[in-house]
């Protein structure tokens, strides 16, 4: 019943949406938009970014995971939790990162200088959206083909260790038949990611040979106020991402599982120099690659101007905001994404399979309903009734709470699932139910699934800056909002001092909230 109330005004929001931007763009000769060469362009450059950028971050990501899972190194760990981190990564630090050290007044550019080149390099365009994405997403593609890798059977190696195979042998018999199955799920993922970018094509890109379609509903709204073009935009992103989504089930197929041993040991008797260099130069490629922006951010926080942003109201308001919509954000997520599960995981008991993935499905919702798309229709929708800016924190909250709920669902789907097929039997033969089950059996296993899927929320939420783009004004901002006008007006010190506040807030906070609520008895 929970699950079945969530999902119903999961719906209704959505559906309202829509509704609102259909009966917008039913003015619109949808035949002759099709002619139109603005959209045709800015469709065709939302499909070769996105396809550029998922190569440029995926094909490197086999041999930097590859790397990754053969070799064993202090920081390891380290490097693997910041890899994950770039997923919930606010996407305004990444670009302010970046700007630092490959912007015109950048690190690298100044260390050419001194070595006496005189080119010139611009971040903004076509080069400075790929350069983002795949920081970005090479890391993220290259964790996951790790987990795939560390599910080899152990006794696959040991039996090509006896077959005296070389590195490029294991490679294709053990290691490329795992990566093959992960490959589209990795593909699709990106793809989706990067075709639905917002913030970082409004940073760096933006100019009319750079603009993708979310970018275009903004600018329609916006600052053309032009209703009907928006809302024609959103519907056609919104066909696209639904195709896409659809294509890409068509290709990913589930992974395999084996009951035979996992471990992470490997056998080195056939591990040749030529084998350790070539991996240890892919893992160098991806620390230079993650780790200067990052530091660049954290150095650049500390400048002469530092303590006079410091004492800016609108900074602190700005944090204020961001930290109240985050709370409330994935509050909500959790409690609706829980309430979802409950339902869902009950009838997947009873083998009504069809019926779970249905509701999990509306869950969902959000991966082919865009952000922007789903503010568009609700800023439609509220301006019948009411004045939608005056709306903004509920909307925004509601947006991002929606944003996070996938997130939340795939963190607590399988343990929530598994926690009731392993203890429902023993509860129901002591008759524990109601709050005595969660506080002795569902909060002791779950707690840790719990604190991520919290975490993931928070950040994602904090980070955002789509829907707060729309909703957003001098009197209402959030922290990335307020780092994205610093930015746009050149203010690059106040950015930095905003960049680095933000990176704080979303690394300490995750790892907070992990810690306290898995160290919580």
């Amino acid at each position: 019943m929970p699950g079945l109330v969530t999902a119903g005004l999961i719906l209704c929001l959505v559906i309202s949406a829509l509704g609102a931007l259909v009966n917008e763009a039913s003015a619109l000769d949808i035949a002759s938009l099709w002619h139109d060469p603005y959209l045709r362009h800015i469709t065709g450059f939302s499909f070769t970014q996105a396809l550029l950028s998922t190569l440029l971050s995926t094909l490197p990501a086999i041999p930097v995971a590859y790397a990754l899972s053969r070799r064993q190194f202090p920081g390891k760990a380290l490097l693997m939790r910041i890899f994950a981190m770039t997923l919930v990564l606010p996407v305004l630090v990444a670009v302010f990162g970046l700007l630092a050290i490959y912007g015109n007044n950048g690190v690298l550019t100044g260390v050419l200088a001194m070595l006496g080149w005189q080119g010139s390099f611009s971040l903004y365009g076509l080069q400075g959206i790929l350069l983002a994405h795949v920081f970005l997403n090479l890391p993220l593609a290259a964790r996951l083909f790790v987990q795939s890798l560390e599910g080899i059977p152990f006794e696959q190696h040991q039996l090509a260790t006896h077959l005296g195979m070389s590195s490029w042998q294991t490679f294709r018999f053990v290691a490329w038949p795992r990566l093959r199955q992960q490959l589209p799920h990795v593909v699709s993922l990106i793809f989706m990611l990067c075709f639905t970018s917002f913030a970082v094509i409004m940073a760096l890109g933006g100019g009319p040979k750079a603009t993708t379609i979310e970018l275009a509903i903004y600018q329609a709204l916006r600052y053309d106020f032009d209703l009907a073009g928006g809302a024609i935009l959103a519907l056609w992103q919104m066909l696209l991402c639904c195709s896409l989504v659809l294509l890409s089930q068509r290709f990913a197929k589930p992974l395999a599982t084996s009951s035979q041993s996992i471990t992470s040991r490997r056998q080195s008797q056939f591990d040749s120099l030529a084998s350790r260099c070539w991996d240890w130069g892919w893992i160098g490629l991806a620390l230079l690659l993650v780790l200067p922006p990052l530091i660049a951010v954290i150095l650049a926080g500390f400048n002469s101007q530092t303590l006079t942003s410091l004492r800016s109201p609108g900074l602190w308001q700005a944090v204020f905001n961001s930290l109240r919509i985050a709370s409330l954000a994935c509050l909500l997520a959790v409690v609706g994404g829980v309430a979802i599960l409950l339902t869902s995981r009950q009838w997947r008991l009873r083998h009504q399979r069809w019926q779970a993935d249905g509701l999990d499905l509306i869950g969902t919702i959000i991966l082919v309903t865009p952000g922007l798309v789903l503010s568009t229709g609700i800023f439609l929708l509220l301006r019948q009734f009411t004045d939608a800016f005056a709306a903004a924190f509920w909307v925004v909250i509601a947006v991002n709470a929606l944003m996070a709920l996938p997130y939340v669902l795939k963190t607590l789907s399988q343990p929530m699932l598994h926690v009731a097929q392993q203890y429902d039997p023993l509860c129901q033969s002591l008759g524990m139910a109601g709050l005595s089950r969660l506080k002795l059996v569902e909060w002791r296993a779950l707690k840790k699934p719990f604190a991520q899927s919290l975490a993931i929320g928070f950040v994602l939420s904090l980070g955002d800056l789509g829907a707060i783009a729309l909703f957003g004004s001098q009197d209402f901002q959030t922290l990335p909002l307020y780092l994205f006008q610093l930015l746009g007006s050149y203010q690059m010190d106040a950015a930095a001092v905003a960049a680095l506040i933000l990176l704080t807030l979303s690394l300490g906070l995750f790892s907070l909230v992990e810690k306290l609520i898995i160290r919580t008895p």
